[in-house]
């Protein structure tokens, strides 16, 4: 059964790449964003209940933003940097983070802060960028130097989204985290 599955989803794959990473992504970040808000309901003292609004945002976020950008960024840097000699998988992991990794995380913080019709877009980037980009850091270069190495092209998006369940997990919850009234009296000095 595994086998048939992995056959289908590589036929998909190479017949439909653009959709087939896009229901990925959205799988992906909808059972990251579920994972999320289950353990906030179990082990947080208030206990919230699930949030579909927040959920649907999340999801939106990662399947239309991410999911098409990782797309044709990993097409770009396969064409511009071919092969798996050291030097070229260093480069592709370099630009991927100090290239691509800045962008979409701004574009996380903000896009979501205009979904959720907030009148400073830019606050959270603000507060909460730095922390993000170095937790960033932390996980995402031994995971892409893996992606570089070892993947083929055409799995590369799919093994991305695959440690996006993990990655997804850590972005909501700092994204969840309260800026308190220091943080926001430190910024504005």
């Amino acid at each position: 059964m595994f086998s048939t599955l992995r056959r289908l989803f590589e036929q998909s794959l190479k017949k439909r790449p653009l959709l087939t990473n896009y229901v990925v992504y959205a799988s992906f970040y909808t059972a990251a964003e579920f994972t999320q808000q289950t353990v906030n309901k179990y082990y947080l003292p208030n206990k919230p209940d699930y949030n579909l609004t927040s959920g649907a945002r999340v999801v939106m976020v990662g399947s239309t933003l991410y999911a098409p950008s990782l797309y044709y960024w990993y097409k770009f840097l396969d064409k511009k940097f071919s092969g798996t000699a050291f030097k070229t998988v260093i480069t592709k992991v370099l630009c991927d983070q100090y290239t691509m990794t800045p962008v979409l995380l701004a574009c996380f913080f903000i896009t979501l802060s205009i979904l959720e019709g907030k009148q400073d877009i830019f606050e959270e980037l603000r507060h909460k960028y730095v922390k993000t980009f170095m937790a960033n850091q932390g996980f995402w270069l031994p995971v892409q130097t893996i992606n570089f190495f070892f993947l083929p092209p055409h799995l590369r998006v799919a093994y991305v989204a695959s440690a996006s369940f993990i990655w997804i997990n850590v972005l909501c919850y700092i994204k969840r985290q309260q800026i308190s009234a220091n943080q926001k009296a430190l910024q504005s000095k």
